[in-house]
């Protein structure tokens, strides 16, 4: 009685093998991760904006931040940080989002004169508060004299982290700090200049602190 080839089991190549064995073990993988819900009711989505704007948000209230001399009338979710709100409600962007941990300072601003990462506050925890950020400091036409200070001496490079260095280097101005760059250096440590422009930013703040 000869073979028939019809009745031989299936002998499927390797690669077929991994691939088919693959998608299965994916899926099952997959389909256990996943929680049900997830598959059965689409999860609302809020974005930074519409955070930042209380809108399409639940329990959004209503604040008023003095920025920049300027008194804003704001309805802000409760979880919106000072950064999100001044960046996304108020359009005001020279306040930059590096880290949004509180570690590279890029985000400072001033609250009642003194500088604080604004990341790491809420925004309705300002109520009543007067904000500046860069773009209150000084304008093109009349620099501060740190802005002018900073060109001098080519204390940038990228730029992204210019503003917090600057908002930080004022409110030095008025904190103790001793006369020599390593004091400088010190209570500026909370700035990073991923460029590596420290020298020029000292030297820019010296320059600052010699003449006001």
């Amino acid at each position: 009685m000869r073979d028939d080839p019809k009745s031989r089991p299936s002998n499927p190549n390797r690669r077929a093998f991994l691939r088919n064995t693959g998608s299965t073990a994916a899926a099952v993988v997959i389909g256990a991760s996943v929680p049900a819900h997830v598959n059965s009711t689409p999860m609302e989505s809020v974005s930074v904006a519409e955070a930042a704007n209380g809108q399409n948000v639940e329990g959004a209230v209503a604040i008023t931040l003095r920025i920049n001399g300027k008194d804003r009338q704001l309805r802000v979710d409760p979880r919106t940080t000072l950064l999100d709100c001044i960046r996304e409600t108020v359009a005001l962007t020279g306040t930059k989002k590096g880290c949004d941990h509180g570690q590279c300072g890029a985000c400072t601003v001033h609250v009642n004169g003194r500088r604080v990462n604004s990341c790491l506050s809420l925004a309705l925890m300002h109520d009543g508060e007067e904000i500046t950020t860069i773009e209150g400091l000084g304008t093109p036409d009349a620099l501060h004299p740190m802005q002018a200070a900073f060109v001098a001496y080519d204390g940038y490079q990228c730029g992204y982290c210019t503003s917090g260095q600057i908002m930080s280097g004022v409110a030095l101005l008025k904190e103790p700090c001793g006369s020599d760059d390593a004091s400088v250096k010190e209570l500026m440590s909370g700035n990073i200049c991923r460029c590596g422009a420290y020298a020029n930013i000292v030297a820019a703040i010296q320059q600052v602190r010699k003449t006001t």
